[in-house]
C-alpha cells in the first residue's frame, strides 16, 4: 500500500452534501459552514472562487475547485457581486437572516434562482464533506485552501469525465444512490489530490515525496500495509535490505521523524478512525493497530492525544479543524 492510498483508505464519504445549483446572474453565495472539505465545478457558466485573504479565481465549465475548511469563502458570478444568500453550519441557508431553503428548492438535490427565460443561467456541482477522518487529516494539514485542477488537464483527463457521470448521478434517485454518489465525490477528490501531489511545485509532504525513494519507500508500504506486527527498526531493515542505522538515519532524514515513531502515529491515526465506528471495542481496535491490549493502546492514545479512546469517541462528531496549511493559500494546476 502506498501512502496516498493509506491516508485516503480510511472510512470515506457518507453522506456527503452534493447539490446543483441554478442560478441567473448576479449571485453571489457566501459559503460559512465550517466543512473541512469541498468541491466546486461549474457545468455551464463560469464561476469566481474568493477564499477569504486570497486572490479570486475563476472557474470555467469542467474546472474543479478543491477548497480546504474551515474558512468561508463566496462563490459568485464576478468578485464585485454583493453577497446575497449566506451558507451557514448544516447548509442552513438564509437572505437576510431569512431561512430559504424551502423557497429556493428546484427539485432532487437542486436549488437556486432562476429568472423566467433565462439561457445564461450557471450551473454547479457542489460537493461536502461533512465530517474528517483522522488520516484523511494527515493530507489535509499539507493542502492549499484552494486547489484548482483546471479541466482538461493531462492525457486522460479522468476527472472531466467523473464530474459528467457526478452530474448525471445527482439526477437519479435510486436505491443506493447516496453511496454512488459518496464513491464518485471520492474518485474525483483523489484524482485532483493526485495531480497537486504530481507536481513539481505542490510541496507535497515529506512523507509522500519519501515513498519514491528506494530506501524508505519500501518501508513505508511494509508499514502501511501492516502496522499491527510487531516491528523494530531492525526488522524493518532486514526487509528492506539495508542496515538498521542506515535505515533509522535516511527515514528521519526524509520523513522527518524516525521509523517507530512514524509507525506510532500512524497506529493511532488508524485508531482514531476505527473508535469512530461505535462496534469497534478498544481491544479489537488495539489488536487491528499494533498493541497488546486495550490497556496499551488507551495508554498511547492519551499520552500522544490528551484524551482517552472513549472521549475521542464522544468527541468524534465535533472533531476540531485540521491544522493550518503550511503550502501557498491558492495553486492552480498547470497542464
Amino acid at each position: 500500500m502506498d501512502t496516498l492510498t493509506g491516508l485516503l483508505d480510511g472510512p470515506k464519504a457518507r453522506g456527503a452534501f452534493l447539490l446543483r445549483s441554478i442560478l441567473s446572474p448576479p449571485w453571489s453565495l457566501r459559503i460559512e459552514d465550517g466543512a473541512p472539505l469541498a468541491v466546486v465545478t461549474p457545468i455551464r457558466g463560469d464561476a469566481w472562487i474568493l477564499p477569504d485573504g486570497g486572490r479570486p479565481v475563476r472557474l470555467s465549465p469542467g474546472d474543479v475547485a478543491v477548497l480546504r475548511g474551515p474558512e468561508p469563502y463566496t462563490v459568485s458570478d464576478a468578485p464585485g457581486t454583493p453577497v446575497q444568500v449566506v451558507i451557514g453550519p448544516g447548509q442552513a441557508c438564509s437572505r437576510d437572516g431569512v431561512d430559504v431553503a424551502a423557497s429556493m428548492s428546484l427539485g432532487l438535490r437542486t436549488w437556486g434562482e432562476v429568472r423566467s427565460g433565462d439561457e445564461n443561467s450557471a450551473v454547479l456541482l457542489s460537493g461536502t464533506y461533512q465530517a474528517e477522518h483522522e488520516i484523511g487529516r494527515r493530507l489535509l494539514a499539507h493542502l492549499p485552501a484552494l486547489l484548482v485542477r483546471p479541466a482538461g488537464q493531462g492525457a486522460v483527463a479522468t476527472e472531466d469525465t467523473l464530474v459528467r457521470l457526478l452530474a448525471a448521478e445527482m439526477s437519479r434517485d435510486e436505491p443506493g444512490q447516496e453511496l454512488v454518489l459518496d464513491r464518485l465525490l471520492d474518485l474525483l477528490v483523489v484524482g485532483v489530490l493526485r495531480s497537486w501531489l504530481a507536481a513539481p511545485d505542490s510541496s507535497a509532504p515529506a512523507w509522500y515525496r519519501a515513498q519514491h525513494d528506494r530506501v524508505v519507500g519500501p518501508a513505508l508500504r511494509l508499514l502501511h500495509d501492516d502496522p499491527a506486527r510487531a516491528w523494530t527498526v531492525a526488522a524493518l531493515a532486514a526487509e528492506v535490505g539495508v542496515s538498521r542505522a542506515g535505515l533509522a538515519r535516511r527515514f528521519t532524514d526524509l520523513v522527518g521523524e524516525p521509523p517507530m515513531a512514524y509507525l506510532t502515529t500512524w497506529r493511532l491515526a488508524l485508531a482514531a478512525d476505527l473508535f469512530r465506528d461505535p462496534e469497534h471495542t478498544v481491544a479489537s481496535v488495539a489488536r487491528r493497530v499494533g498493541y497488546g491490549n486495550a490497556f496499551a493502546l488507551s495508554t498511547a492514545f492519551k499520552r500522544v492525544r490528551g484524551l482517552t479512546p472513549q472521549e475521542h469517541r464522544r468527541l468524534a462528531g465535533a472533531a476540531p479543524p485540521a491544522p493550518p496549511a503550511t503550502t501557498a493559500t491558492t495553486v492552480v494546476l498547470s497542464g
